[in-house]
């Protein structure tokens, strides 16, 4: 019998996770099947403590629930805490423990696939919200000499800088419209894209040779569109997603799978 793991959400249907992770699978033997759970709004909670009588081994999560995912966990990972949110959860012992892979997937795009340093450069993250706070943590932790969080009202963003402490200097806030000075890299952690809505971000922020990246995949957003006119080398989020996928993947496993062939595949698609 496969070992059962499976993606939660509500909407899932759209969800690549079922096949990213058969790619994975296949590429490393590891016996597995995976699924789609669309979960009801008000149920997630006894959707997950089902499958764990079920004899899965792990989920994934997708929006809304992670912060529900982060509540009812047994046991977290430094980066879960640090997000306030969990996208992978692994079951054993009939304990849940919780983990936020969302940054490392980030990092290890930005810095394996796209070959741009994080170190000693000014990055910049647009918004506060949950997908945000998931990639702070990995970010600060590959030491840039500066770190701002912008977001559209400056109380959200404060209080997601104060959250980071142990570092030798702070990130600081600011707000879409108040952003001053050039950044190396900039990361739309927005939903704005979904909206085609264009952030309130003034042209000059955008150093030369910077790096634009936008969380979202599949389309050309507003941002992405107003830092390739700015000279911005651009990128979306796919191979993010397929990232924390295979960090996922290797929590469950114990190995890492070639991330290259599956973004490649995708983008065929």
């Amino acid at each position: 019998m496969a070992d059962k793991y499976a993606v939660i959400g509500n909407p899932v249907a759209h969800s690549k996770s079922p096949l990213i992770h058969a790619e994975f699978s296949r590429q490393t033997g590891q016996d597995i099947s995976y699924g789609r759970i669309l979960a009801p709004l008000d149920g997630f909670e006894p959707t997950v403590r089902g499958l764990v009588e079920q004899g899965y081994q792990g989920v994934n999560i997708t929006v809304p629930f992670k912060v529900e995912a982060f509540a009812l966990c047994d046991a977290l990972s430094e980066r879960a805490t640090a997000a306030g949110a969990v996208n992978t959860l692994m079951f054993a012992g009939g304990k849940i423990s919780g983990d936020n892979t969302d940054g490392a997937g980030l990092v290890s795009d930005i810095a394996n696939n796209l070959k741009v340093v994080l170190q000693g450069k000014r990055i910049l993250l647009l918004g506060a919200g949950g997908a945000a706070q998931g990639v702070m943590l990995p970010l600060m932790q590959q030491q840039p000499a500066a770190f701002m969080v912008a977001n559209r009202t400056i109380e959200k963003a404060e209080r997601m800088v104060s959250r980071q402490a142990g570092f030798s200097h702070l990130p600081r806030a600011s707000t879409f419209a108040g952003l001053q000075g050039e950044f190396d890299i900039i990361i739309n952690a927005t939903s704005t894209g979904l909206t085609e809505t264009a952030l309130p971000i003034a042209d000059s922020i955008f150093a030369e040779n910077c790096l634009a990246y936008d969380m979202m995949y599949g389309r050309e957003t507003p941002f992405m569109k107003q830092a390739r006119e700015n000279g911005a080398q651009v990128a979306d989020g796919l191979g993010m997603l397929v990232e924390q996928a295979a960090e996922a993947f290797y929590s469950w496993r114990g190995v890492r799978p070639d991330t290259r062939p599956v973004i490649a595949l995708l983008r065929s698609l």
